[in-house]
């Protein structure tokens, strides 16, 4: 079988955009197919069921999101929605109310746009955050994750002040607030997962190389937080930034890539969502900020930011563990990895 895969770059050194490769799950290779959008840092990657695909895009001094439509020729541009000031960090498709939402690190904002029935975007609204924490890089709101939970309700994870909001959201697009999870100090949060049956979450600490398992009550739409566990060694004392976190379908097995130790950690899950780490793996290059499952879970590509390189790994799927298949494949400075599934 042959699958798609797209890759997010910054475009600061060599890089002109959005790359394209393929899988081969009969031959166990991936490749990369080349260039599908020259455009300028497109830090993440979002596709909707209708194969439009949502970008981060920078436009000069202006940041914002550029909508396309896929199709077998290649990405066609629809329109773009920015605004001065830097790109927002991640972006997110909302299928039932037809909305897209980005989280911007820097402006501490959260965005929400409609589609149009030719896919454009319209910005409807806007919130920002403030607030900050004990760590450098906490010097002010910084919302890295704008995403829905199992209810449809939307998470703005904000790593500057150690917190997770829930807003509702209306048919329109517009956000009301629901609740805020306080995390510990300097956590950092970053990226989150709900387990398939909704009641629990699993969170990213970039800042404290942490994972948080939360407990999600949708009664209420409001998070508890239930324990923490280390994504890499007590002995580790270099720098490390916790970065994507993504779960299995089945809700078994939970992987965080590390930059610095430059590992994926791989968690075995319990019903409780309680985290067993059961394997540090080398990521094969420097810097990995994004990774992602396959369709058929039988395989995991990263990208290394730093060494311009996707790693390849084969995925047991009763075990949940990772073996490394190919290492040293070029994409330049890849930041998101997306398979179109």
């Amino acid at each position: 079988m042959q699958e798609k895969i797209l890759f997010g770059t910054y475009t600061k050194k060599t890089s002109q955009g959005i790359y394209q490769g393929t899988l081969d799950t009969t031959a166990k290779t991936l490749t990369n197919d080349g260039l599908l959008a020259k455009t300028a840092n497109p830090t993440y990657l979002a596709l909707s069921a209708k194969n439009r695909l949502y970008s981060v895009a920078k436009d000069a001094d202006q940041g914002g999101v550029a909508a396309w439509q896929l199709t077998d020729q290649g990405a066609t541009p629809l329109n773009k929605v920015v605004a001065p000031g830097t790109p927002p960090a991640y972006v997110a498709v909302d299928e039932a109310r037809q909305l897209v939402y980005s989280a911007n690190y820097h402006q501490g904002t959260a965005s929400v746009m409609t589609i149009a029935e030719n896919g454009d975007l319209t910005l409807v609204d806007q919130l920002t955050h403030t607030g900050n924490g004990p760590r450098p890089e906490q010097d002010s709101a910084h919302i890295h994750y704008t995403d829905l939970t199992p209810d449809n309700r939307l998470v703005a994870i904000d790593l500057g002040s150690d917190k997770v909001y829930v807003y509702n959201v209306s048919a329109a697009g517009k956000l009301t607030a629901q609740s805020v999870l306080t995390l510990t100090p300097g956590f950092g949060p970053r990226h989150l997962v709900f387990t398939p049956d909704g009641t629990h979450a699993l969170l990213a600490g970039e800042l404290s190389s942490q994972v948080a398992s939360l407990a999600y009550d949708s009664a209420t739409g409001s998070f508890m937080q239930l324990g923490t566990v280390k994504t890499i060694p007590e002995d580790y004392t270099d720098h490390n930034g916790a970065a994507a976190i993504r779960l299995s379908n089945d809700g078994h097995y939970l992987y965080v890539s590390n930059r610095g130790y430059n590992s994926l950690a791989v968690f075995a899950v319990a019903a409780d969502a309680h985290l067993t780490l059961i394997q540090e793996i080398s990521t094969e290059g420097d810097f990995p900020r994004d990774f992602d499952l396959d369709a058929t879970e039988a395989f995991v590509v990263v990208v290394n930011q730093n060494t311009d390189n996707a790693t390849l790994y084969e995925r047991d799927l009763s075990s949940g563990k990772l073996s490394l298949l190919q290492k040293d494949l070029t994409v330049p400075e890849g930041v998101c990895v997306l398979f179109a599934k």
